[in-house]
């Protein structure tokens, strides 16, 4: 199973995926605020089996995203 993972600290702005979703490298699965920035989360190649945050959350680098099979 692979993780879909935050590459930096902030607060989710848009989840762009849904479970049962076929995702790949080049999806944009999440949007991060960080410093009044967007960062984009790209996705894992697979299909999303659970999303582990919901808009509003505040992350820290390296926190699971979501799981994708």
């Amino acid at each position: 199973m692979a993780e879909i993972i935050s590459t930096i600290a902030g607060k989710i702005k848009e989840i762009n995926i849904s479970v049962g979703q076929a995702v790949t490298e080049d999806d944009e699965a999440f949007i991060i605020e960080a410093m009044k920035m967007e960062n984009v989360v790209y996705g894992e190649d697979g299909s999303v089996k659970e999303i582990l945050v919901k808009v509003g959350d505040l992350v820290q680098e390296g926190d699971t995203l979501a799981n994708v099979e």
